[in-house]
């Protein structure tokens, strides 16, 4: 099974496709219920900061990287922040921190998912079985690779989420009706329309990719944890 997951209010949002067509969806409370359920698929493809800088100016290699062949979709990629700012008590502690250390402060964006950041560090750091299966992939960089350009719409805008549905369609048929199963299953206060499509192109980015993923940078940094710094995608080649 191939993962694709993105954060949502209710939690992990998870959907996982299979060669032979099937799939499921789940919403999964927190990190460690997620691995518990998917620790036996091919790969675990969620939308989250992995590795973290500890210091200093210059930010992931990945992060400009992503933004440089996005183009227009550039602002989807927030900085990530250094790791002791994900662990302060407040939205002040975290942006004083991030200041001292690396001389930015965080968006109110980036404060809202260092809870689902802190998460997945403190798993990753402990299981290294979970290491080997789940890394970082950016929504729009999957897009970007399935497509073979940047989104023409922004996600949020009807068009772009027809955008998006329909070129995930195009490439794995029954994405519509997965999609369309996803937003009647689960309430929107839940988990939002652009969550179900960020895990679904997450899923499909590893199901078409395999074993064959491409990353930014080709050669990962690591962070002092031993955490790949990288973000993988499927360059998609229809045939």
């Amino acid at each position: 099974m191939f993962v694709g997951v993105d954060g949502c209010r209710a939690g992990w949002l998870a959907i996982g496709l299979e060669t032979e067509g099937n799939w499921q969806v789940n919403i999964f409370p927190d990190a460690s219920s997620l691995w518990d359920h998917c620790c036996q698929a091919s790969v675990i493809l969620i939308d989250i900061p992995i590795g973290l800088k500890t210091a200093g100016k210059a930010e992931r290699r990945c992060d400009p990287e992503a933004r440089r062949l996005l183009g227009p979709r550039r602002s989807s990629v927030f900085p990530a922040p250094c790791r002791e700012a994900i662990y302060a008590s407040s939205y002040q502690e975290a942006c004083d921190v991030n200041q001292r250390l690396t001389g930015k402060r965080l968006s109110v964006e980036n404060w809202n998912i260092i809870p689902k950041i802190r998460e997945m560090d403190c798993l990753l750091s402990d299981d290294a079985s979970a290491r080997g299966r789940i890394r970082e992939i950016h929504p729009e960089l999957c897009f970007w690779g399935l497509a073979g350009r940047p989104m023409q719409y922004a996600k949020k805008r009807s068009e772009g989420l027809s955008e998006r549905t329909q070129l995930l369609q195009s490439i794995y048929p029954g994405a519509a009706d997965i999609i369309a199963d996803a937003l009647f299953t689960y309430r929107r206060k839940d988990v939002a329309r652009d969550d179900i499509l960020d895990a679904m192109s997450a899923a499909v980015t590893g199901l078409m990719g395999g074993q064959n993923l491409a990353s930014i940078p080709q050669e990962p940094e690591f962070d002092e944890r031993g955490l790949r710094m990288e973000m993988v995608y499927c360059l998609y080649t229809r045939t």
